[in-house]
């Protein structure tokens, strides 16, 4: 295995596959002995040096990240382009890498095959409606009542819920392809953000969930004569664990142009605010869903209210890594 310092003399076409790669490697391990949240806390302790290099010196490495990373909307449309006929995307709203244990040693438990195991990336900015575009719709709510039009996802039917995994089974229609967003952990994070302990509060609801029969069961469903991939659409920070930024000036520009947030839409006026400090705060980026700025890695800032201690939509690598889970029960291997 390459080291962090590596990356400097890889040809940059392999450095975010190799970053994913590496990052899959630290996150998708069994979890072993200790608390689950002490176990997260020492993973994420192993990535921030990664973190704190694509914030510094190769902070221009995130120009390449469309281009090089391997994006999980365009895994999604070959996936769907290469099999003819009986395939389901479950898409886990703001799913990090930190659930993968629970999902792969759930998964084999269960006997459910699995074909692919793998770190993907979301779009920029790291954000649901971002990556809903990409994947042709206008938005998520447009996947629901079956609603949902893609180009790219011929002869599909689509939904989209926060109702618990047992409720939805009997929102899966008898269709050979299909495509389910399902709105957990999104709705949880939010409501967690403002608890300071809510990380390890979101770290024990994950593994009941992802431990427990009614998710396998419609895991089950979606899965009975389709190969199913469940993936997300972001991923999302730990933002509790970020240094504070300490310099007033630079905490100021933050504020007015992010307020609590971590993205936001750039123009001459916002370029202006967050000024030209060295390394920079912040990643302006023209991507494929217009023109932001992005917050650059582990920062948080003293704001009103207090800034979130989970959060999504800037540029570190548990926001824009997320699993790629391909499965299938045994009698459709």
């Amino acid at each position: 295995m390459a080291s962090v310092s590596d990356i400097f003399t890889l040809p940059v076409a392999q450095v975010w596959p190799w970053m994913f790669d590496w990052v899959w490697s630290v996150f998708s391990a069994p979890f072993g002995t200790g608390t689950v949240s002490s176990v997260l806390g020492e993973r994420e302790r192993q990535i921030t040096p990664l973190d704190n290099l694509l914030a510094g010196s190769a902070w221009d490495l995130w120009d390449s990240f469309e281009t090089c990373a391997p994006r999980t909307s365009q895994a999604l449309a070959d996936f769907w382009a290469r099999r003819p006929c009986g395939k389901a995307i479950l898409i886990l709203d703001a799913l990090s890498l930190r659930e993968v244990p629970w999902l792969l040693e759930q998964a084999q438990v269960r006997g459910f095959h699995i074909h692919a195991a793998r770190a993907t990336a979301s779009e920029l900015p790291a954000d649901t409606t971002s990556f809903a575009k990409a994947l042709g719709f206008a938005q998520r709510s447009a996947l629901a009542n079956h609603g949902g039009k893609s180009a790219q996802f011929s002869n599909v039917l689509t939904e989209t819920s926060g109702l618990p995994f047992t409720d939805c089974k009997i929102l899966i229609p008898p269709h050979p392809d299909l495509i389910f967003w399902h709105h957990w952990p999104d709705d949880r994070i939010h409501k967690l953000a403002e608890d300071g302990g809510g990380f390890r509060t979101l770290a024990k609801e994950s593994e009941q969930h992802l431990s427990a029969d009614d998710f396998w069961a419609f895991v089950a469903v979606l899965a009975t004569g389709r190969r199913l991939v469940i993936t997300a659409d972001h991923g999302y920070a730990n933002v509790g664990l970020f240094p504070d930024v300490t310099d007033k000036d630079q905490t100021l520009a933050l504020k007015e142009v992010f307020k609590s947030g971590r993205s936001a839409p750039a123009d001459d006026a916002t370029a202006a605010a967050l000024g030209h400090w060295v390394p920079p705060l912040t990643c302006r980026l023209t991507t494929q869903h217009g023109d932001w700025h992005l917050v650059l890695g582990r920062k948080k800032w003293k704001s009103q209210g207090g800034y979130p201690t989970l959060a999504h939509s800037g540029l570190s690598l548990l926001e824009v890594a997320v699993p790629w889970i391909e499965i299938s029960q045994p009698s459709m291997l």
